[in-house]
């Protein structure tokens, strides 16, 4: 266990020198913010009662969605392990005394959360001074919020869980951009991050939910504005729980047959 803390710590410090992307990133956030909250707004104005969630969550929604994005962002790939892969430099991986699945998760979620830390607290400072209905309000409840925080968590692993599975896809392919172009695209149609679940017609959005997609950010940012709570919450919670053990055993297989098969040029 020391090992992959070492690596989380490491690529987590080195993920924090990067403050000139985090300014240029929530610019950009910022920006998308409060373009989508004005869309819904002119929406909203013409009936409130046609939409599935009051102005106030669907608020919360986009401002955690932005603040964020680098959590759940599904284009989030490390590239060192693509190179890793392609070069053939996965044979020193190979010889170290830890397991690649674990060491790549690890480094996953180190680098996510160091993007998330200089970016979010800015996003989420702003968004909780705007007025109600455009801004960040409280969370509904102490427990909705404990509750919001462990759905984040369990949907961060979610969403390393799927970049896993690409990884070790590209164990198997001469090249991975197919795979990734492909799995970004469907990500954020299927994860909620161009239209929240909630807007889809009614049959379609139950389909939705029951993707692995749909257990990354839109449970958390739900739970928080208080459209997910009771009995919906807990099951969307232990969804995400079930998916995460699920696609954690599925890479963990797909990683080990891919070590397995690799072939390293030149010897």
């Amino acid at each position: 266990m020391k090992k992959y803390l070492s690596f989380f710590r490491l690529r987590l410090l080195a993920g924090l020198q990067y403050r000139t992307a985090a300014l240029a990133g929530m610019a950009t956030q910022f920006f998308w913010g409060f373009m989508e909250i004005m869309v819904f707004h002119a929406f909203y104005k013409a009936d409130p009662t046609a939409y599935p969630m009051t102005m106030e969550a669907t608020a919360a929604y986009v401002w955690l969605q932005q603040a964020l994005l680098v959590f759940f962002g599904a284009w989030m790939f490390e590239g060192e392990i693509f190179e890793t892969i392609s070069s053939g430099n996965l044979a020193y991986e190979l010889c170290r005394p830890i397991h690649v699945y674990d060491m790549w998760f690890a480094r996953s979620i180190a680098n996510r959360l160091s993007k998330a830390a200089l970016r979010c607290l800015p996003i989420l400072a702003v968004a909780a001074f705007l007025p109600r209905g455009y801004g960040l309000g409280l969370p509904v409840s102490l427990p909705a919020f404990l509750c919001f925080l462990a759905s984040l968590i369990l949907g961060l692993f979610v969403m390393v869980a799927l970049n896993m599975l690409v990884y070790g896809s590209c164990l198997y392919t001469i090249s991975g951009d197919g795979m990734r172009i492909l799995f970004a695209s469907l990500s954020e149609f299927l994860a909620g991050q161009v239209i929240p679940l909630p807007f889809f017609p009614e049959k379609v959005q139950r389909i939705l939910e029951l993707n692995p997609w749909a257990s990354m950010g839109n449970v958390p940012f739900r739970i928080y504005g208080g459209d997910l709570a009771g009995a919906e919450m807990l099951r969307a919670m232990i969804l995400q729980a079930v998916w995460l053990i699920l696609l954690v055993t599925v890479g963990k297989l797909l990683c080990a047959g891919g070590e397995k098969r690799a072939v390293v040029q030149g010897g």
